[in-house]
């Protein structure tokens, strides 16, 4: 249970600095342009993890330095086609499409995000779901169809169409970057930033828009960095214990945070639908807290590299000097295993499900 509340609680937190991006975004976007908005939340976000790698890597020890995580070059391209989707495509796709479509319509297209995740992880990255994460995957984005919904008709526009394709892009991202999560998330994550900056911020310059005034560029900078910054890495610390589908599920509550961030903000009386939306979240939360997979499995061969214990699944010797001290990185090998322990899809179970348990 400390193992699946651990890792439910890291994606929730995530969910709450992302959601709460939003009514910030809102305070800032009176002054500037959305891409000019999307590349300075970015840029915050790259720059401040990068700060904050070199002055990890400066109280470390040499040995610590030693065994440090590196991207093999195998996941390069996974993590670049990441990078490209969610960084570049998905943020251009989402503003071309705000331009023509009701912010209502908008903030429930945005909803299909989780949907999208879910379905690539179960279809393409065969992540094992029953019926329980299914209902929860529904509550959960039942209840965000519900904060967002504003009445009226929602139509499907060629700017829906356009906010949809960015839903898809995320959806292509997070799961992308579940191929690379063994990786340190916080290089991954700045390295996302680094790259989908910059970008944002030509296109912005490139639509006729200027440079605001520095308060401004920091606000937004330091509002990336918690926002996407510091979420990004505890969202992909999530998919590395959780697989995309889950992580996707619970990152889908984003919108209950800002939200309440709002309300805080420019007080009054929440209305009906919110409570029916959080109360459908919180099913949905509560479905998933209660899942148990479990049956017997075999582990095949694997190496890679992340922070582990030496735990059931961590059995082996090092090649060099250890003072004991875990958890640790360094690379290891998996040697084939077969048991049965109640188990998610995440980097060590990400096996098929050829028959019923």
């Amino acid at each position: 249970m400390p193992v699946r509340l651990n890792a439910a609680l890291t994606a929730l937190l995530a969910a709450a600095l992302f959601g709460a991006t939003t009514p910030v975004a809102k305070l800032l976007l009176g002054t500037l342009s959305p891409f000019m908005l999307a590349g300075l939340f970015y840029l915050g976000s790259g720059v401040g993890l990068g700060l904050a790698i070199l002055v990890r890597r400066t109280v470390r020890s040499g040995q610590a330095q030693e065994h440090d995580a590196q991207i093999h070059q195998s996941e390069i391209p996974w993590l670049a086609g990441a990078i490209a989707a969610g960084g570049v495509a998905g943020p251009a796709l989402l503003m071309l499409g705000l331009g023509s479509t009701p912010a209502a319509t908008g903030s429930l297209l945005l909803n299909l995000e989780g949907v999208f995740t879910a379905v690539i992880a179960w279809v393409v990255f065969r992540e094992n779901v029953d019926l329980q994460i299914f209902l929860g995957m529904v509550a959960i984005v039942a209840g965000g169809v519900l904060l967002s919904w504003t009445g009226g008709t929602v139509g499907f526009p060629i700017g829906a169409l356009l906010i949809a394709g960015a839903c898809a892009c995320w959806a292509i991202d997070n799961n992308l970057t579940r191929k690379v999560s063994t990786n340190d998330a916080m290089v991954i994550a700045c390295l996302k930033g680094l790259v989908a900056g910059p970008v944002n911020l030509v296109i912005a310059h490139w639509l006729g828009a200027s440079m605001p005034a520095a308060g401004h560029v920091a606000a937004a900078m330091a509002t990336g960095f918690a926002g996407y910054g510091v979420s990004l890495v505890l969202f992909v610390v999530a998919l590395r214990n959780l697989g995309s589908a889950r992580t996707g599920a619970y990152f889908s509550v984003a919108p209950l945070f800002g939200v309440v961030l709002s309300l805080a903000l420019w007080p009054a009386m929440p209305p009906p639908l919110f409570w029916c939306a959080a109360a459908l979240m919180a099913i949905g939360i509560w479905l998933h807290l209660r899942e148990r997979h479990e049956h017997p499995h075999t582990h095949e061969p694997l190496q890679h590299t992340h922070k582990h214990r030496h735990d059931e699944h961590h059995q082996h010797e090092h090649d060099f000097e250890w003072d004991g001290a875990e958890p640790h990185t360094h690379p290891h090998r998996h040697v084939p295993i077969t048991h049965t322990h109640a188990h998610f899809p995440d980097i060590h179970h990400r096996h098929s499900h050829s028959h019923s348990h």
